[in-house]
């Protein structure tokens, strides 16, 4: 009822395979929907109204650096808002459909190293300027020279406007994953060139302006967003709404009792297991299947984790089960790889991945005179007491930990800083290849990762260099082994967030599943309703 009628993709041949392949395998390792949500949907979607979206402060509910795509460095965390504001060059629908937006298809040539995209016609930006090709080239250079952690990672050589609808990328590689890669991208966003250049660049990260279904009505950052229908918006009859409101609020505890109170309809990404089960009692609750595990990562290129015993000191203290069953309910699968149940090329179990062996543990921390570590995560509650758990089970061993929690901004910074020790985050997406995928937590240029090895650089760069997506998942097979012959960094489960929405609220991701873009799913707002 909810899903957006499409103009068919125009494919080329090599395009559809690529996109069969992604399909299928997403399919076979258990598709990307949800796990269902709770309580029942009734009454029929109607045009109008407003809604109030709650977002913690500790992910989505911070934009310090505005809402311009090529400097808003927590790009990946506030993509409900850049969603709204800007639309979608392609996004990523149930079941692990790659779905076009703005774009309208693509296609491969040249072996794999030329893709060219088709664009939608007859689209304006809303201060009236035209959305084409030249607008997008002009997007997607600015992106690649900008300091958010989600700007396109892609071996481009070049990218040109072919008349006004059609983008040519020209790649020096063959990278597979690109068009997957646009919807956990800034690349997926497009600016109207004409309000940054006419507002400059300060005014427009407050005043942002796109062509998707909203349009911005007031903004304080970290605190309220408010935006409003775009009445010229390409798709008839939407969006739905005529306000969409997105609130900063400090905790889920702080959420739910909002929402009880009536101060918003829905909370994206509750986490917090015994919330969920009292949410459920008054919402839906809506699950999704995850594609990004909780991995513990280390720093190896200071100590203590320059030495591999330290690192394996670590994978022989921990027994996660406990930790999951406490804390989280069994609500998630554990994994000892970075593949996740919604993505492509699911692996759950690694051969040689050292397990829990708390007589190794003590004798590894014994040999290496103590083990003293400095562990951080996020600064949201789930993460927290996950860090709290493990502190206690690694005392055991006679490991001393202690533990810092950080907002997101700050969180980045001490990672760009490279005097962190471990942290506990999420590693993976719906392709490993991009966003935040075993690239961003593991290869040797990325800011975020701890590891620096060539051989580990070259398996993940020949993943993402075939087409074929079983030599992929194969490739991949091989990096998990690797990173745990290495003991790079454990895994534990594979972590998503529910959404929670009023009764009265219907739409994708909402009251339906949605795969879950990294950790979360993207809920196009424009699709979102309330019933009469």
């Amino acid at each position: 009822m909810w899903t957006k009628k499409r103009q068919p993709a125009r494919l080329g041949l090599a395009a559809a395979a690529v996109a069969v392949a992604l399909v299928a395998a997403a399919c076979g390792s258990g598709g990307g929907g949800g796990t269902g949500g709770s309580g029942s949907v009734t009454g029929t979607p109607k045009h109008g109204g407003a809604l109030t979206v709650l977002e913690g402060s500790g992910f989505a509910g911070q934009w310090p650096a505005g809402l311009d795509p090529a400097t808003n460095t927590n790009g990946a965390a506030n993509q409900p808002y850049m969603d709204s504001i800007y639309g979608q060059m392609f996004e990523l629908g149930s079941k692990g459909k790659i779905i076009p937006d703005l774009a309208t298809g693509y296609k491969f040539s040249n072996g794999g190293k030329t893709v060219t995209i088709s664009l939608r016609h007859g689209v304006n930006f809303t201060d009236g300027t035209p959305f084409n090709a030249d607008a997008v080239v002009w997007n997607i250079k600015r992106d690649l020279k900008s300091p958010c952690t989600c700007k396109p990672t892609w071996p481009i050589a070049s990218i040109k406007a072919i008349g006004s609808d059609q983008v040519q990328i020209n790649l020096a590689t063959v990278f597979a994953p690109i068009i997957a890669s646009f919807i956990d991208s800034t690349a997926d966003w497009i600016a109207s060139p004409t309000a940054v250049k006419k507002l400059g660049e300060k005014q427009f990260r407050l005043h942002p302006v796109g062509a998707g279904p909203f349009m911005v009505a007031s903004n304080t950052p970290n605190s309220v967003l408010v935006l409003k229908r775009n009445p010229h918006y390409w798709q008839p009859g939407r969006p739905y709404l005529d306000k969409l409101t997105f609130k900063s609020v400090g905790s889920d505890e702080a959420a739910y009792e909002a929402m009880l109170a009536g101060e918003g309809q829905v909370y994206e990404d509750m986490s917090t297991p015994d919330l969920l089960k009292q949410a459920a009692q008054h919402f839906h609750v809506q699950n999704q299947l995850s594609t990004s595990p909780y991995d513990l990562q280390f720093n190896t290129a200071i100590p203590p984790f320059n030495n591999i015993k330290a690192r394996l000191a670590i994978y022989y203290a921990t027994d996660f089960r406990p930790i999951l069953q406490h804390i989280f309910h069994n609500l998630y699968p554990m994994t000892q790889s970075f593949t996740a149940p919604g993505g492509i090329c699911y692996q759950q179990q690694v051969p040689g991945y050292p397990a829990y062996n708390l007589a190794k543990a003590k004798a590894l921390v014994k040999q290496i005179g103590g083990l003293n570590v400095q562990l951080g995560t996020i600064n949201v509650l789930v993460a927290k007491e996950t860090t709290q758990a493990l502190q206690t089970e690694w005392a055991k061993a006679g490991i001393k930990t202690t533990i810092h929690s950080w907002d997101l901004g700050p969180l980045i910074q001490q990672f760009t800083g490279g005097k962190w020790q471990a942290m506990i985050q999420t590693a993976g997406a719906y392709d490993p290849a991009v966003g935040v995928g075993v690239g961003f937590r593991f290869n040797s240029k990325s800011p975020f990762s701890g590891v620096h090895d060539p051989h580990l650089d070259s398996l993940l760069g020949q993943a993402a260099g075939t087409l074929d997506m079983g030599q992929r998942c194969k490739l991949y097979g091989q990096a998990a082994q690797y990173i745990a012959q290495k003991a790079y960094g454990p895994f534990y489960f594979s972590f998503a967030p529910a959404n929670i929405a009023a009764k009265n609220v219907v739409g994708p991701g909402l009251t339906s599943p949605l795969s879950s873009v990294v950790v979360t799913p993207n809920v196009p707002y424009e699709d979102v309703a309330l019933t009469s």
